[in-house]
């Protein structure tokens, strides 16, 4: 029996030390294969080494059921080819074990989109949720705001009616004007009339409706009798009178054309519709600057001298805008009636065309008093006049002829409305 044991322990020493030589080549061999290359991914594995002692137990000793192993002595070649066929299934059980871990390891869902939080939980939300709240916030003050907004017209209804139906009648005559100055010569007279008079009954139904508050002292620049002068009440007057100067200018254009063509030409005739909007707009710079003076100026008892001092220097900051705003206004103002005076010449008189053509590229017509441009293209002259009204080149070549467009020569007028 004791020959056995020591057998015993001589294979298992033999055992141990070549599983260190085995280790030790594997280990070199890994840092082989680990140089080879950056995208080589290996596994490896060192075998764990573990000394048994053989002991002998009797029956008596075991608990009942257990496992009795025998150790089993085997020659030197037996031995490595046990040590190595163990590792191998070693190997092979614990890749199969990290195998069943990553299949059944859940993955995180990537792509599915967060749930939408509630809006009244207070919990962070997309932007799309975001939209649906107020969405329902809108459908839920719905009722309300239409509650608000027909208490609000009911109180402003005459003011809201007049501001509409300037507002109308501007469009409608300003549209009516260019539509008569496209004509030319085959402009409708009685038209004209009609929109003078419309204009001027607007006019005066606008200030007879509102006499006690004397609107009309803001043309003469003085400020009207509105008692207390406030924001709204000084945005009111400027507005009417802000439209009120856009008839009088459409007035005075549709007086020009009813002027007769043997007086006026068309080309003379663009240039003072150019002239009469260009005061126009200067005329509703300059209106309101004694009203919004005034308010800036004006101050409470209980402000003192701080309020009235703070008041003057937003007084002087306005003027000085105002100053520059006209500046460019007065030079613009300055070409226009330079032009009115010295004539524009867009070309040259021509008294043969037949090298251009038999008809006008513009009107497809015969020519009428032909012109040529710089380019040395024939039109006729209320063509290319027309032309010009809108374009500064050729309307062939696209050769730059004239350096300004003066847009206002179609009898438009600025539906910008001077507030300040």
């Amino acid at each position: 029996m004791k020959l056995r044991v020591q057998n015993n322990a001589r294979s298992e020493s033999s055992r141990a030390s070549k599983l260190r030589g085995s280790s030790a080549v594997m280990q070199s061999q890994s840092a082989q294969g680990a140089s080879t290359g950056p995208n080589d991914v290996k596994l490896f594995m060192q075998p764990e080494i573990k000394t048994r002692t053989p002991t002998l137990c009797s029956p008596a000793t075991n608990p009942e059921g257990a496992e009795v192993r025998v150790p089993i002595s085997s020659g030197p070649g037996e031995s490595s080819s046990g040590a190595s066929s163990r590792r191998s299934r070693g190997n092979s059980h614990t890749h199969s074990h990290s195998h069943g871990r990553t299949q059944h390891q859940p993955h995180p869902p990537s792509d599915q989109e967060p749930p939408d939080s509630d809006p009244e939980s207070g919990e962070p939300s997309t932007s799309l949720s975001e939209l649906r709240c107020l969405f329902r916030w809108l459908q839920k003050s719905l009722p309300f705001l239409i509650i608000l907004s027909a208490k609000l017209v009911m109180q402003h209804a005459l003011g809201l009616a007049v501001g509409v139906g300037l507002f109308t009648t501007f469009l409608y005559v300003n549209k009516g004007i260019q539509a008569q100055v496209f004509h030319q010569d085959g402009h409708s007279k009685l038209h004209c009339v009609w929109f003078l008079v419309f204009l001027s009954s607007s006019t005066i139904l606008l200030y007879y409706t509102f006499n006690s508050e004397t609107l009309h002292y803001c043309l003469i620049f003085l400020n009207p009798t509105i008692e207390p002068l406030g924001f709204w009440e000084v945005l009111w007057a400027v507005g009417i009178t802000n439209f009120i100067i856009k008839f009088l200018t459409m007035g005075i254009k549709c007086l020009i054309l009813l002027l007769p063509s043997t007086l006026v030409t068309y080309r003379s005739q663009g240039r003072l519709l150019m002239l009469t909007e260009e005061l126009g707009q200067v005329y509703q710079a300059v209106a309101p600057v004694p009203l919004w003076f005034q308010y800036l100026v004006t101050y409470q008892e209980l402000d003192g001298a701080p309020g009235l001092t703070f008041g003057v220097v937003l007084a002087l900051l306005y003027l000085v805008m105002k100053l520059l705003g006209l500046y460019g206004q007065c030079s613009s103002l300055i070409k226009t009636l330079r032009v009115c005076l010295q004539g524009e010449v867009s070309g040259t008189p021509q008294s043969q065309c037949s090298e251009a053509g038999e008809v006008c590229p513009i009107c497809q017509g015969e020519y009428r008093q032909p012109r040529a441009l710089l380019c040395q293209h024939i039109f006729c002259d209320e063509c290319i006049a027309l032309w010009f009204n809108r374009e500064k080149s050729c309307p062939l070549c696209r050769t730059v002829i004239t350096e300004k467009v003066y847009k206002w020569r179609d009898g438009d007028t600025s539906p910008h409305l001077q507030i300040y």
